[in-house]
């Protein structure tokens, strides 16, 4: 039987008009799986007051992320989802819509008037916005930038050996060569590592390389989807990646996640990090990191252009129209303008315009503005059905150049024949 769009999307509109007052009907319990992140914590800390504004719990389950796409795709693919509220990372975005597993918001959020005009365009475009379609409801950002240490720029030591080594003033650094050349500097002369990098294989190295290639001004795909890696720009952007790896990153650097670095730059131990932005309010805390908290600035990615994600909320179709309605009034609640300041006040990386440029946000976190941006500049991981796989793909290249297994410039060539291939798909 063929799928009726109109007619669903009428049903769940009638849904969700009849619980408008769910706080007065029966409970509801909303059920999410969500990545065991900061993010996911400042947002339980708020949830008791949905509840009691609404009646409806919500309930979040919280992993892994290299466990996520799969236990949410069982449950997608079955006749009904135990998640009736999906987090969806931008990498499963032309995935998920694709094989018709989630609800069309764009009626929904008609019917509700629920205001897209302050998003930031760049967020709801990498979920996979068009004008026809809502498939996913901005979440939260995660473009990636650069996160140093300010006392050792300023070290007078530091400052003297990097002049007489170089013949240039210690600083910040504004192309991906001098970053990586002061953090091979600071490996060999601050006793702690100059890059924490995260170069497991899969999305933590990935999503780092990704970072360096659009530093050079280099791509994936251009506007015709044709393969663009394998270039002048890309073949630097490895090698700077290979080099900073051996030789300014931490020990073990190959196997290490976000998790990894985080600890290391929380413990003093590495000059910087390519992280997502939302990691200084973290690490600038007295209380969890009193090692570098005041001692931490963040910049858009030396370069010009970092690596742009971001989380969005979806509705799984194989739910009922109940709790279809009740994880709508969640994405309007959780995303409306104050409780996303509320969020940005704990440290949550928004998808609103206006919360970058709220008095009080800016109060408690300056350097919003700069993470704005970071935002704004990013440049995108090449989005399409298999996303996912690319990242896997990549990931395996990546390491065998970083481990020496592979020279790179056949690594590169490789990665960028597995794209075509899955593209071609």
């Amino acid at each position: 039987m063929a799928f009726n769009r109109t007619a669903f999307a009428a049903s769940l509109v009638a849904a969700l008009t009849a619980t408008t007052s769910l706080a007065h009907a029966d409970p509801v319990t909303l059920r999410a799986l969500m990545e065991d992140v900061p993010e996911t914590q400042i947002i339980e800390k708020l949830m008791p007051q949905f509840e009691k504004e609404t009646g409806i719990k919500v309930e979040f389950e919280k992993i892994g992320y290299g466990d996520m796409h799969d236990k949410l795709v069982a449950q997608l693919v079955a006749p009904e989802s135990y998640y009736n509220l999906l987090e969806v990372d931008f990498l499963w975005a032309g995935e998920f819509p694709a094989a018709g597993w989630l609800v069309d918001l764009k009626p929904l959020a008609e019917k509700s008037g629920f205001d897209l005009a302050p998003f930031i365009p760049a967020t709801l475009d990498l979920l996979g916005r068009t004008e026809a379609k809502l498939p996913l409801v901005p979440m939260y950002n995660y473009s990636m930038g650069l996160i140093y240490r300010t006392d050792l720029l300023a070290d007078p030591k530091l400052k003297d050996a990097f002049e007489k080594k170089t013949g240039k003033k210690l600083a910040a650094p504004t192309t991906l060569a001098d970053y990586v050349e002061i953090s091979k500097f600071m490996k060999a002369n601050a006793g702690i590592a100059g890059a924490a990098m995260q170069g497991q294989r899969g999305d933590p190295n990935a999503m780092e390389f990704s970072n360096y290639l659009f530093s050079v001004d280099g791509s994936y795909i251009d506007a015709g989807r044709k393969v663009t890696l394998d270039s002048p720009a890309g073949r630097k952007a490895l090698d700077l990646y290979v080099s900073n790896i051996r030789d300014g990153a931490q020990q073990g650097a190959l196997s290490a996640t976000l998790d990894d670095t985080q600890r290391l730059v929380c413990s003093g131990e590495a000059f910087s990090f390519v992280t997502y932005w939302w990691m200084l309010p973290q690490i600038d805390d007295a209380q969890k990191c009193p090692k570098v908290a005041g001692k931490l600035a963040l910049s858009v990615m030396p370069g010009g252009h970092g690596e742009s994600g971001g989380w969005g909320w979806g509705i799984p179709k194989n739910t009922s129209p109940e709790t279809q309605a009740a994880a709508w009034k969640f994405i309007q609640w959780v995303q409306s303008e104050k409780i996303s300041v509320a969020r940005a006040l704990e440290g949550h990386a928004p998808v609103r315009a206006d919360v970058y440029t709220n008095p009080e946000v800016l109060k408690k976190y300056p350097f919003y503005k700069t993470a704005q941006d970071v935002v704004a500049s990013g440049k995108s991981f090449p989005i399409f059905a298999y996303s996912a796989q690319y990242e896997d793909v990549l990931g395996a290249q990546l390491s065998l150049a970083a481990g020496g297994q592979a020279k790179p410039e056949a690594a590169l060539a490789d990665a960028a024949k597995g794209l075509g291939e899955l593209l071609a798909k």
